[in-house]
């Protein structure tokens, strides 16, 4: 079957990150910041409490996989700090989701030759993103690195409760996009996440060997193995 449609991973594919959320000036700034607003915690008890409510939302949701929601996260810790509902708790807490990312954040730029291949890839095939994220973290943090209008449709974890490996969330793509999973190649540096969750579907893989991701999960093994983003461009030729 004809190939139509190209599904990317987005951080460790495309965008390189690093992110420590272990530093203490993250719960430091915040708890500064909230002192504006009346709440008055420590670091530490800002962080615990934040694990505390991220701990209890994922039991709560049941899911093999679960994925957070982290202004979600943060609405609840206001409101149990005495902030109530409304437009104002729900704009602080996208606040507070943005300064512990902005903090924690230590790189953020695209792998090389990344829009390059996206811009040979774009005319030929349907495009689509489907990655283990937070909306409020991955659409501003691909604006800023130029991959606004590549993809469509954007499917992120944070708006479902649940992430890959879990079927559904490539489903929801190939939903959208109309194409059938043999239609379909996904590109990812995960081999558990991206390749077997592809593979689970009977997608095809490309395996972009980056410097992040797990790089071994038990009789799991790609279609292709990319180890420059380049090379994705000699993986579809060889896979179509």
């Amino acid at each position: 079957m004809t190939i139509k449609g190209i599904l990317f991973d987005l951080y460790g594919t495309l965008i390189d990150i690093e992110t420590d959320e272990s530093i203490e000036e993250i719960y430091r700034g915040i708890a500064h910041y909230l002192t504006y607003h009346g709440i008055h915690l420590h670091r530490w008890e800002v962080r615990d409490h934040y694990y505390q409510i991220m701990k209890e939302q994922k039991e709560v949701r049941g899911e093999e996989y679960p994925e957070i929601d982290v202004e979600a996260i943060w609405r609840a810790f206001l409101k149990q700090n005495g902030i109530q509902e409304g437009p104002e708790r729900r704009s602080l807490a996208l606040t507070l989701a943005e300064i512990y990312r902005g903090i924690s954040r230590k790189k953020l730029q695209l792998y090389p030759d990344v829009k390059r291949v996206l811009d040979e890839l774009s005319p030929a095939y349907a495009l689509g993103l489907v990655s283990d994220a937070q909306p409020c973290f991955a659409l501003p943090e691909m604006q800023a690195v130029g991959l606004n209008g590549y993809f469509d449709p954007i499917v992120i974890s944070g708006y479902y409760g649940f992430r890959k490996p879990d079927r559904r969330i490539i489903e929801k793509a190939l939903d959208t996009m109309k194409l059938k999973h043999a239609e379909v190649i996904f590109v990812g540096n995960d081999m558990y996440r991206d390749i077997h969750g592809a593979k689970r579907l009977g997608i095809k893989t490309i395996f972009f060997d980056s410097n992040q991701g797990d790089k071994y999960y038990e009789n799991v093994s790609p279609d292709y193995i990319a180890h420059r983003f380049d090379e994705v461009i000699n993986g579809l030729k060889a896979l179509t």
